[in-house]
């Protein structure tokens, strides 16, 4: 099973619980955020000197690499034919500290779509964005294509790195992604009885008093624990891999369970 690292670790703190259980990669996470976005920053070079010029635009993924709807009036069409370096950022957004969010920028080469891959590149774009098919035709609009070679990969505090090339065109978005932030909602506001004995039967935190579930993926979930040391991190691994609310459900109804009868909770 893939694993990453949440590095969630501050100076001095002694992890939770095991940091080699399941965990998203960090190309997995990064493939995750730009999967789930329709907009970005394209940031080119501009024609006049070379000062990096940036653009919001919308965009799509074409097996692993952006694909834009550019028209010839724009600064960054021209910027990019004159030269086609170039870079994608993507950035969630919604939490109420901006740089605890996560970001992904994407490097590489942004050059005008071969004519075999029009037709392909035309059905994702249209799929991500169906109201560009009012100007899809014009004569002065045409997609380009970033090939990405570089990602760097940032997903708030702590958690960072350079994601290899062949790791992101091979990632897979998570599956639970779309309807993560339902189970969240729901886990937080209707069993917090469960998310306590989740955190006192499957970690080190003995002393917890409030749990909030902040993050699910295929591979399980993560809370934020509040201890008499502060807020911690704390991540339950499923026992299989999930790719549905249904499969969610089942696992977090099995792992409550499993937890009361550890810490003696009948409820």
């Amino acid at each position: 099973m893939k694993r990453g690292h949440s590095s969630h670790r501050g100076r001095g703190q002694e992890l939770l619980y095991d940091a080699d259980i399941p965990t998203p990669t960090h190309a997995e996470r990064a493939r995750t955020l730009v999967a789930g976005a329709k907009t970005a920053t394209l940031c080119t070079l501009f024609e006049g000197n070379g000062t990096p010029y940036g653009s919001f635009v919308t965009f799509a993924l074409h097996n692993g690499h952006p694909v834009f709807l550019v028209s010839e009036l724009a600064e960054h069409t021209k910027n990019l034919r004159l030269d086609s370096r170039a870079s994608l950022l993507v950035a969630e957004s919604g939490a109420s500290d901006p740089l605890a969010n996560g970001r992904v920028t994407l490097l590489g080469k942004c050059v005008a779509v071969s004519e075999e891959d029009q037709e392909s590149v035309r059905e994702n774009f249209l799929a991500a964005h169906p109201n560009a098919s009012y100007y899809v035709d014009f004569k002065d609009f045409s997609f380009f294509r970033l090939a990405v070679d570089q990602i760097r990969y940032i997903g708030g505090y702590g958690r960072m790195s350079w994601v290899e090339s062949p790791d992101w065109v091979t990632a897979e978005a998570d599956p639970i992604a779309p309807v993560a932030g339902h189970i969240l909602e729901h886990m937080n506001n209707d069993h917090a009885s469960a998310l306590l004995s989740y955190c006192k039967a499957f970690s080190k935190a003995g002393d917890v008093g409030e749990a909030r579930m902040t993050s699910i993926d295929r591979y399980g979930f993560e809370m934020s624990a509040k201890t008499d040391k502060g807020p911690r991190p704390i991540r339950v691994a499923f026992d299989e891999s999930i790719s549905s609310a249904k499969q969610a459900r089942v696992q977090l109804v099995e792992l409550a369970k499993r937890a009361r009868l550890e810490v003696g909770d009948a409820e």
